[in-house]
């Protein structure tokens, strides 16, 4: 589990505000998960817990997904008018 130690950290950086640096920031994530797991070669359970904790993340429509922008974004989730 030595190697979650640099995975989790990815998950904890903040998406920037600015709409146009968003394709940016996809881009260095894409790169430095590609970069890591080209590099330190992480144990099975290791990146299985990263992309299970990434997809939970992502889908969950709470707006904290580090590759894309969701609706929750642009608008308040759970608002009902």
């Amino acid at each position: 589990m030595y190697c979650l130690q640099w995975l989790l950290p990815v998950l904890l950086i903040p998406k920037p505000i600015n709409p146009l640096l968003l394709y940016n920031h996809a881009v260095f994530m894409v790169l430095y998960l590609a970069g890591f797991f080209l590099e330190r070669q992480p144990c099975t359970i290791c990146s299985l817990a990263f992309l299970v904790a990434l997809f939970l993340l992502c889908y969950s429509g709470l707006g904290w997904c580090v590759f894309w922008e969701s609706e929750c974004d642009t608008v308040r989730c759970g608002d009902s008018l």
